[in-house]
């Protein structure tokens, strides 16, 4: 099994993703966005496979900064944002043998077991 987590070390959501996932023997590699961000090409996967609207971390400060014009974006538009700013992707991000499976950490456990594959 390949999961790849992509977020950022201090994000409350990423360390309780990461735990339960300890927690549960999952292995897994842990991408800092900050550090590594990823490819215009990974985005764009990760948009065909999930969307851009879930993908979207509307609670930053870079989303507030977009200003009213992000709101009649099309998924292309928002794939080049997230590249330029990886910190407009909400996190964590899973990533299960190349294919975006699941974003953020507030479904129930089964739900996370079945888009992860465990």
């Amino acid at each position: 099994m390949s999961i790849q987590i992509y977020g950022i070390p201090n994000c409350g959501t990423c360390k309780k993703a990461l735990k339960w996932l300890q927690d549960h023997g999952v292995e897994y590699d842990f991408i800092n966005t900050k550090e590594y961000p990823p490819t215009y090409e990974m985005i764009q996967s990760w948009v065909k496979s999930l969307g851009a609207l879930p993908m979207r971390n509307t609670s930053g400060q870079s989303y507030r900064a977009l200003g009213e014009m992000r709101k009649s974006w099309s998924d292309e538009q928002w794939a080049e944002a997230f590249a330029n700013d990886a910190m407009l992707l909400k996190r964590p991000i899973f990533v299960n043998n190349g294919t975006a499976v699941l974003i953020g950490f507030k479904d129930k456990e089964e739900v996370v077991r079945e888009k992860l594959g465990i």
